[in-house]
């Protein structure tokens, strides 16, 4: 199997093997047969919500750390590896133990139906119990979160990493809510918009350019050489007609 086209085949994997899980929880696990006379029914059906209740967070755990796998980066993925292996060992312990002691692990149903809480009252009661073969599909889920997480490990390397039209796309939001809504410079801004990719020096030189462009360049135009040559016209036009209305008044 090629490593770079492996993720959505372990990603696949980590959801069936919550999905075993999960199952395994909502089965019957135990059926604990009692005393005559210890309570109104002679039996009680353990399921895996009775015997093994942290089934079901360790499961939903397992599901979204493989759903944040499509979208994490390298180290992110080592990190949700090892913690899908932790979440592995959390179900084969769990389940281990509740395959231990039965009777404990079924004491909240059978102290319903009994009438009795404490641990020694409910071995008092109990006869006998019949495990069915739930609880090893459970340990073997625990397993296969544990070989995954390993899986992941090792092959992880060869995927291919978030988008980079994603990061280019945020790096541009992020300038033009900074362009709208401009804020004052400080250490913290400036680190923010270095994480994002944008430069905290490009608006500053944006605003020196816009103060000494062309649109600034127009102003002194008016008051250049030629705004002083047309400016000397009406004076001099003025003297001219001065000098040739007294030539008129003067000539014969």
């Amino acid at each position: 199997m090629n490593a770079r086209r492996s993720r959505p085949l372990v990603v696949v994997a980590g959801l069936a093997v919550a999905g075993i899980i999960m199952l395994s929880w909502t089965q019957t696990w135990f059926t604990v047969h009692l005393h005559a006379g210890a309570a109104v029914t002679a039996k009680v059906d353990a399921d895996g919500a009775a015997a093994v209740p942290q089934y079901t967070a360790l499961a939903i755990a397992s599901l979204a750390l493989f759903l944040a796998m499509t979208i994490a980066g390298r180290v992110v993925r080592v990190v949700l590896a090892c913690v899908e292996i932790l979440l592995g060992l959390g179900v084969v312990v769990s389940g281990i133990s509740a395959l231990t002691d039965p009777v404990a692990a079924s004491k909240g149903a059978v102290g319903e139906v009994a009438g009795v809480s404490d641990l020694s009252a409910v071995r008092r009661v109990v006869a006998d119990v019949d495990v069915s073969a739930w609880p090893a599909v459970g340990i073997a889920g625990g397993v296969l979160a544990v070989l995954l997480g390993v899986v992941v490990l090792f092959v992880q390397r060869a995927w291919p990493g978030p988008s980079r039209k994603y990061g280019a796309a945020t790096a541009g939001a992020a300038a033009e809510a900074r362009a709208a809504a401009p804020v004052e410079r400080d250490a913290v801004v400036d680190w923010d918009d270095l994480s994002a990719g944008v430069d905290p020096t490009a608006a500053d030189a944006a605003e020196d350019d816009a103060h000494t462009g062309p649109g600034a360049g127009h102003d002194v135009a008016h008051t250049g050489p030629g705004a002083g040559a047309s400016g000397d016209d009406p004076v001099g036009s003025t003297g001219r007609r001065s000098n040739d209305g007294a030539g008129t008044e003067g000539a014969p």
